[in-house]
């Protein structure tokens, strides 16, 4: 057992959260993971199947006196994000996640935790071991590769599971119960761009936008933080207006995230590269003048660099309707929701640029509680595209969890969470993506909610999980099973 977790309760949550930290379990890397649920299941005497997946149900009986109590199924996802600094030495294909205790957080050494949605793991691992227990028939269901597409839960057979109650144990908040969620879809466009030697005499020079926040484009596309794309694009557009040929831009580094950061390559007349100069200089002043109570630290740089082998260009008329498709292009809050406060219904997130060999790609990610709002965002965002001479593609993407403030399940939960702790739990909807939505558009009739301990900065390697909470959101899970019905 890790020292790192040694004395802390409830105890067979942190034992199983230790094991599975020792196990690699990247997204679509999760074969061991799934085989260690099934081991786990057939040690403890329980049923369990997979299917083609990698997604895995284990059935428990009810405890005694509990077998009329209708079937209740906890949700968690086996994958990870595997993100770690840059200095890390750290193979998440076969080295375990090293646990470091800090006082009150359990975060880990150089990399990402794995709490998202470790510890959702665990709690169910913990609940198939624990007989003292007292509850219904239940179902722990497990899937596979949430934080790349939520593609294990999109293809769950409807069989899959007999309970039509679901406890998703994968929010981050402790004290919150979540009852809705946005859908979302992808939204590329590319070029075909056409390249021509770069003109002879020409300065070539570097733009790079940096120090950006940045963050997960469902949790923080309300926040106004600058997006580096964006940001390059305006800086571009008047380097242009100098003279400047651009050859390369390359921004950003996830669909699911705002870009932090973006380099471009530029050519420049030597006789313009001091107005160059102070063209960045201005923008950047400006820019910093906008977002500099949430973006503080933004820089945008010029520098000279070596050209390179065969310097090329994008042509003039190429180069423009690129530019020209990204200011078109929109980002960030396009809807506030007018039924829930402070809640973002529909939004769009210009999240990746990359120069490839002959071509330009471009991806945004479009997000909506509302479907039909989904549709609208994506045809503005294609309009773009095919205005500016794009191609354009688009993933299936994941439905939305619309709430359901009269759901049996949330009333429940809501007082066992006050009889516990005297208080009321806060009652949301987001605008990230959950499983709930996939599950309940492919298993009709399902009563779902979804709460989970305190986490921080996940998908970081800064994550890390609130020791105390979890020991709380345990005592409300067992009551919760405790007091359905």
């Amino acid at each position: 057992m890790s020292n790192a977790i040694e004395g802390l309760k409830p105890e067979l949550v942190w034992k199983y959260f230790a094991e599975i930290s020792r196990i690699p379990r990247g997204s679509k890397n999760e074969a061991a993971a799934t085989q260690y649920i099934l081991d786990t299941a057939a040690k403890l005497g329980l049923p369990a199947k997979a299917d083609s997946f990698g997604n895995v149900v284990v059935r428990k009986p009810a405890s005694g006196g509990r077998q009329n109590v209708r079937s209740i199924a906890l949700q968690s996802h086996l994958d990870m994000v595997c993100e770690k600094n840059k200095d890390k030495v750290h193979d998440f294909l076969k080295d375990p996640i090293e646990l470091v205790r800090n006082g009150n957080f359990l975060t880990a050494n150089g990399t990402t935790l794995g709490a998202d949605n470790g510890i959702g793991v665990a709690t169910n691992l913990a609940l198939m071991e624990d007989r003292s227990l007292e509850h219904g028939p239940l179902e722990f269901l497990f899937t596979v590769d949430e934080e790349t597409g939520l593609t294990g839960a999109s293809n769950l057979a409807a069989d899959m599971l007999e309970s039509r109650i679901l406890l998703n144990l994968d929010s981050e908040e402790e004290g919150e119960i979540t009852v809705g969620c946005a859908g979302g879809r992808d939204t590329m466009g590319t070029w075909k761009m056409q390249f021509e030697p770069a003109p002879a005499g020409l300065k070539v020079m570097q733009v790079k936008v940096t120090g950006l926040k940045g963050g997960h484009s469902g949790i923080e596309i309300d926040k106004g933080r600058g997006n580096a794309v964006k940001i390059m694009n305006r800086a571009l557009l008047v380097l242009s207006q100098n003279g400047a040929r651009l050859a390369a831009i390359d921004g950003g580094d996830k669909h699911n995230a705002i870009p932090r950061e973006c380099e471009a390559v530029v050519f420049i007349p030597p006789r313009k590269i001091k107005k160059a100069r102070n063209l960045i200089e201005k923008v950047c002043a400006t820019i910093q003048a906008e977002i500099a109570t949430v973006d503080p630290d933004l820089l945008v740089e010029l520098a000279e660099i070596n050209p390179g082998n065969s310097p090329a260009v994008m042509r003039k008329s190429a180069q423009r309707k690129l530019l020209k498709t990204i200011s078109a292009l929109p980002h960030g809050v396009t809807k506030m929701s007018a039924d829930i406060p402070n809640l973002v219904e529909t939004s769009t997130n210009l999240a990746l640029i990359k120069t490839l060999e002959g071509s330009v790609r471009i991806i945004t990610s479009q997000r909506s509680s509302v479907a039909s709002e989904i549709e609208e965002i994506v045809d503005s965002v294609s309009a773009a595209f095919e205005l500016g001479g794009a191609s354009i593609e688009h993933t299936h993407g994941y439905p939305g969890w619309k709430p359901n403030m009269d759901s049996p399940i949330l009333k429940t939960a809501k007082s066992t969470y006050h009889s516990l702790f005297g208080k009321e739990p806060i009652v949301k909807a987001i605008h990230a993506g959950l499983e709930c939505g996939v599950i309940g558009e492919r298993i009709l009739g399902m009563d779902m909610i979804s709460f989970g301990p305190t986490m921080e900065a996940v998908h970081s390697p800064d994550e890390r999980v609130h020791i105390d909470t979890v020991e709380k959101f345990w005592v409300f899970l067992l009551q919760l099973l405790k007091s359905a019905n």
